[in-house]
């Protein structure tokens, strides 16, 4: 059934409240009436007029969504009717490369001379001007630690960046470099979940099921949207947080949208293979028996969740073919091994999962998301934080060389980012060569490449301690709706009701494409 017709479904079913998902949405509990069909038979208690009212309810609510939702999303799934103002989508497909933890801007991106002369001085109440702050450093002298790495000019137009980036720096002109970026949350959990999904409180749809929710999907055999997650980091396991679910679920949008974890071990995909003792022509009658009762189900209930099910059921059936061919990098020439750097061929490590999401943008994924962690260095920061750019460094750097060398990297969005920034402040020890940094929302320092965006410069401006952003702030309400105007979608117009509200990843509060940056 099309895109039109799907959407129409949800939008009826969760204008009330979400609706159910995984097995309970099977309905594995309902008795089956003897010789009859379920589209005729009652729920266990109901009574007849129970039974035609939610009839009523589901033919009409049904038929008044689509009819509503297709004039806004044709059958081909495109985004006609949630498009931008802009000609043309400048991006088909995005890679967000979350780096939990949060790295420090002053340290890798903004350039800040000037603090060696503020070394182990008091931050000017001037600067700081009673921002809160965590409990880690609250009632404690704000001593300034700058940075202990050199910065150098890189590319044509001379962007800065630190020694710790040497393969970033021969792309330089591939980068644009945001050092406005800012944000409302002061710790990793709601900051994660407010970058990942537009708001600081859990339950909201990820950004990866938005566009999937939007722009549909370029191949039947994979997901739109797929999660890795590196299996080890170089900067030690220190304040390392969790990373969940709902940081890539769909919220109230159909569960089909949620992201697909890959995982570092076993089956690439959970449950992929099929069970001991059960061949692929077993497997397919189990399934046919299965759905057969689901639509059966479905034509009686209306729940979307259940065709979701069904949806689910045979992608997984069709991924047992296209996932293990995915996922198996040894096909790939020693030239482009080398070119992602030593740490390609170790199962889980962030250089791997930048190799699979080219292969899978390639093969039509619209959305993926790589989490990297590791970077949340409240002490020996100087200690850590090498570690962690040899992990990331050359492996991005190749991103960008193989998807440009491919003609790929012109319509993908290549997004690198951690929850907030760092403070110029020290946690910790504080010597030239031994410091750490508390959590700073007010700004922090990020890069994109590709995808309609202009390479080979620098946008935004902190003041001489990095602290507060004094020119061009970019929200993350700002990325996301830059991101999603990239792929031709107007971030207002991507809407989906519950519980009252037209929900959307930009929220309630005001939004903007960030045009400095495009081309």
């Amino acid at each position: 059934m099309g895109k039109a017709n799907e959407l129409g479904r949800t939008q009826q079913t969760n204008a009330c409240g979400r609706s159910s998902s995984g097995p309970s949405a099977t309905g594995d509990a309902l008795a089956l009436p003897t010789g009859g069909s379920l589209a005729n038979a009652s729920l266990p208690g109901e009574t007849d007029w129970e039974l035609a009212r939610r009839q009523f309810l589901k033919t009409s609510g049904m038929g008044l969504g689509a009819a509503v939702l297709g004039a806004m999303l044709p059958q081909n799934s495109s985004a006609s009717g949630i498009s931008s103002s802009s000609d043309r989508p400048r991006a088909k497909r995005v890679i967000f490369l979350f780096m939990a933890g949060a790295p420090s801007q002053i340290d890798l991106f903004d350039y800040k001379p000037e603090l060696d002369k503020q070394f182990r001085k008091p931050l000017p109440p001037s600067i700081s001007m009673g921002q809160r702050v965590t409990a880690m450093t609250k009632g404690k002298e704000q001593l300034v630690a700058p940075s202990k790495y050199k910065f150098a000019r890189q590319g044509e137009n001379g962007i800065w960046m630190c020694e710790l980036l040497p393969h970033l720096s021969k792309v330089a002109d591939d980068l644009c470099i945001v050092n406005s970026f800012n944000t409302n949350a002061i710790n990793h959990d709601p900051a994660k979940t407010f970058i990942c999904t537009g708001s600081e409180i859990p339950g909201r749809a990820s950004m990866g099921a938005w566009i999937s929710y939007g722009l549909g999907s370029m191949n039947r055999d994979l997901p739109d949207f797929v999660v890795l997650n590196s299996a080890y980091w170089t900067g030690g396991t220190r304040n390392t947080q969790a990373l969940y679910s709902r940081l890539w679920g769909s919220g109230p949008l159909p569960s089909r949208h949620q992201g697909v974890k890959f995982q570092t071990s076993g089956d690439p995909v959970l449950f992929l293979s099929n069970p001991r003792g059960i061949d692929p022509r077993i497997r397919r009658r189990m399934l046919d028996t299965v759905g057969e009762v689901n639509r059966q189900h479905f034509d009686r209930i209306g729940d979307p969740e259940i065709e979701t099910t069904i949806a689910q059921q045979e992608m997984a059936f069709r991924m047992q073919s296209s996932v293990p061919e995915l996922t198996e990098v040894a096909g790939e020439p020693q030239s482009m091994l080398d070119l992602y750097g030593p740490e390609v061929t170790k199962t889980g490590s962030f250089a791997r999962n930048c190799l699979l999401a080219r292969r899978m943008i390639e093969r039509g994924v619209r959305f993926v998301q790589i989490f990297h962690r590791g970077w949340d260095h409240h002490t020996i920061l100087p200690k850590q934080l090498p570690g962690q750019c040899f992990d990331v460094d050359q492996p991005c750097a190749a991103l960008i060389q193989d998807l440009k060398q491919r003609g790929l990297l012109e319509d993908t969005l290549i997004v690198f980012a951690g929850e907030f920034g760092r403070t110029t402040y020290c946690q910790g020890t504080l010597e030239r060569d031994n410091y750490g940094r508390d959590h700073h929302p007010r700004c922090f320092s990020g890069w994109l490449a590709g995808g309609g965006v202009r390479g080979g410069m620098m946008h935004g401006q902190t003041d001489e301690f990095s602290y507060n952003v004094v020119a061009d702030p970019v929200a993350v309400r700002d990325l996301h709706a830059t991101m999603l105007h990239l792929l031709g979608i107007d971030h207002e117009r991507l809407t989906f009701p519950f519980q009252g509200l037209d929900q959307r990843l930009t929220g309630v509060e005001p939004a903007r494409v960030v045009q400095e940056i495009l081309t």
